[in-house]
């Protein structure tokens, strides 16, 4: 059964998801907690994975142990993510060629990041893929609730005016998974770091060149 009989719209995660920008996230993670003396290691990155605005202000405080600090550390954190991102930050494998294919078939493509407009629209030219590519998108400081919230799924299903239950989502994260589950869509998991679990997406998949769409 092709694509466009089984869906109506795919939507695409960005980071770690559609590129490969979960690398400047983690030297920008590294730096902020080098400033502070500390070592980032693999399982924050787990348990960051996915996460922003007062959850991740909260994890972050928490794991450099500042308390007071969550929404400066944040601010900083984008910041140099933003430094990073504008040098480098290449499509995940497979990326290129199913974007290709699923708009061969005239499906309606959709982008849902929890990163901020200022860092989706970076990413994006950083890599090379013209925004129109997706007829819409919406980032995470552009909903009153970003993931796991399905605020952003339902925004982007709306603007491209198809029913979340038609509607096919590619996630690498458990935050990503949960928001398109609570969104009503059918979940493609395919996870970008070892180790992440995506047991409660619809079905899982090692790459995008793999992906059952």
């Amino acid at each position: 059964m092709s694509t466009a009989a089984r869906f109506d719209a795919v939507i695409f995660d960005n980071d770690g998801l559609l590129l490969d920008t979960e690398q400047a996230w983690t030297r920008a993670e590294q730096t902020l907690f080098a400033r502070r003396g500390r070592t980032f290691t693999s399982e924050q990155k787990l348990e960051l994975l996915g996460t922003t605005g007062a959850m991740a202000q909260g994890k972050l405080a928490a794991m450099l142990e500042l308390p007071d600090a969550g929404e400066a550390l944040l601010k900083e954190l984008q910041a140099l993510a933003l430094e990073e991102i504008a040098r480098s930050a290449p499509p995940r494998p497979g990326a290129l060629e199913l974007i290709a294919r699923l708009r061969a078939q005239s499906m309606p493509l959709g982008l849902a990041s929890n990163s901020t407009r200022a860092f989706v629209d970076q990413a994006l030219a950083a890599a090379g893929i013209a925004k129109a590519t997706f007829a819409a998108t919406c980032a995470g400081d552009e909903v009153a609730n970003p993931k796991p919230a399905p605020d952003i799924y339902l925004t982007v299903c709306a603007a491209l005016g198809v029913d979340p239950v038609r509607t096919a989502v590619l996630e690498d994260s458990p935050t990503g998974v949960a928001a398109a589950i609570a969104a009503g869509c059918y979940v493609i998991g395919i996870p970008s770091i070892e180790g992440v679990r995506l047991e409660h997406a619809s079905i899982t998949a090692p790459s995008l060149a793999l992906a059952p769409l």
